[in-house]
């Protein structure tokens, strides 16, 4: 399933979830600048919206209820995401709405969020930038979140995704047969496995409808295993 299918039934979820002045504020506050970050930095990253929630409810140190851009929360760990365009963060014209919202983020600091600050200029002209950043900050806590099992493939399923990646992406179960030697039938089942965990994708050959390739379909959690 591609991005724009994914994405309409990942906010389509969470419209689900909401009701009143939270439905309310995902409908307004979710806009073409958080599109595109879910588009132009998440997607290309993570190649899945899993964790990641949209104008996400939290109080300020007032008890006040305030709404982050994204909340992405992987098991124990908080990030709060905010997308940010020069003209409400920068001029001053409400100095009051500027200072609460430097005291939000120092706040959510304290109640145990990473806040990320996003530009929205970048997200136009330069996403590569945003998308090396977040790497080099989430890549630790990624690792964290690996290491105590939240996300874990066997030893053969490590392997057959190292052939992959070898061979550019594409896969035969013949080929998984002659670099490990495993039975054909055994193959078959791990292949299996990782089509149900979205790491491998089935290729009908063209003109047949038998499926002799399997495609890899990487995201950045591929760390684990590479």
């Amino acid at each position: 399933m591609g991005f724009s299918e994914e994405y309409m039934k990942w906010l389509e979820y969470h419209k689900k979830q909401r009701t009143g002045e939270r439905l309310d504020r995902l409908e307004r506050g979710h806009r073409h600048g958080e599109q595109m970050f879910v588009e132009r930095v998440w997607w290309p990253i993570f190649g899945h919206l899993d964790d990641l929630h949209p104008e996400y409810e939290v109080a300020d140190w007032r008890g006040r209820p305030y709404f982050v851009d994204f909340v992405w929360k992987p098991g124990q760990m908080k990030f709060a995401i905010e997308v940010k365009g020069y003209g409400p963060h920068v001029q001053n014209t409400d100095r009051t709405r500027y200072r609460q919202e430097l005291n939000r983020e120092t706040y959510l600091q304290i109640a145990g969020y990473r806040v990320i600050s996003v530009p929205y200029d970048d997200l136009e002209s330069a996403p590569e930038l945003t998308i090396s950043l977040l790497k080099a900050l989430l890549t630790p806590s990624l690792l964290k979140h690996v290491s105590e099992g939240s996300h874990q493939f066997t030893r053969i399923e490590r392997d057959i995704l190292r052939i992959a990646g070898r061979m550019n992406g594409f896969l035969r179960p013949v080929d998984v047969v002659h670099e490990l030697g495993v039975d054909p039938h055994t193959v078959k089942k791990y292949i299996g496995i990782l089509c149900e965990k979205d790491k491998l994708k089935p290729l009908l050959t063209q003109g047949r409808k038998r499926i002799c390739r399997y495609e890899l379909i990487p995201s950045f959690m591929d760390i684990e295993f590479w």
